[in-house]
Formats: C-alpha cells, sequence, structure tokens
C-alpha cells in the first residue's frame, strides 16, 4: 500500500495521500465480483491506533500479532481460484475506495 486517491465531487479535484492518510484497509483475496469478503485488514491509523485500539476492547493485545496489522504490506496469501482480488481503503474522512486486481 502506497497511499490512496480520492475523487472530491464538491471540488472535482483528486485529494491524495501517502499512507499517513489511510486509516485501515482491506483485501479480499478472492473476490467474486459479487460481495467483498474481509480476508484481512490492516490499520495504518494516526496517533497510535495501537493504544487506542487497547482502550477501545479494555484489554492488552499481543503486540506480535499487532505488528503484522499494522502494516502498509500484506502478509502474504495464496493466488486464488478466481484470479481476482480485491483491496479496500478507508481515509480518515470516512471516503472508501475499492481496487479490484487480476492475479
Amino acid at each position: 500500500m502506497n497511499g490512496v486517491d480520492v475523487f472530491d465531487p464538491n471540488t472535482g479535484d483528486i485529494r491524495s495521500n501517502d499512507t499517513k492518510g489511510i486509516a485501515t484497509w482491506f483485501v479480499d483475496t478472492d473476490y467474486n465480483e459479487e460481495s467483498f469478503f474481509v480476508r484481512h485488514a490492516y490499520f495504518l491509523g494516526a496517533n497510535d491506533p495501537y493504544k487506542s485500539l487497547k482502550s477501545a476492547l479494555q484489554a492488552e493485545i499481543d503486540e506480535d500479532a499487532w505488528a503484522t496489522l499494522y502494516s502498509d504490506t500484506s502478509r502474504p496469501f495464496p493466488r486464488p481460484a478466481g484470479r481476482r482480488i480485491a483491496v479496500k481503503v478507508i481515509n480518515h474522512f470516512g471516503d472508501e475506495v475499492m481496487k479490484v486486481f487480476g492475479v
């Protein structure tokens, strides 16, 4: 994940952000073109999202497990049978973008 571009319908401009502008992103590792199923989830939020998640859950979180979720690179996954994946990105404004990739 390098960043996200979002179209602003009020101005007609494209807002581009690097990974600092991404709150969370998801991967459907076997996208069927009908519905998006979150199979991998990653959190890049600013302001120490690890601390925020611990507070929200009121529990300790394994830091090694968290490290696999706080990443701009997905964990490896096998090539899907349907030969398509989809990536959904949500920025800090709540804008959502999805792109489908052939693999």
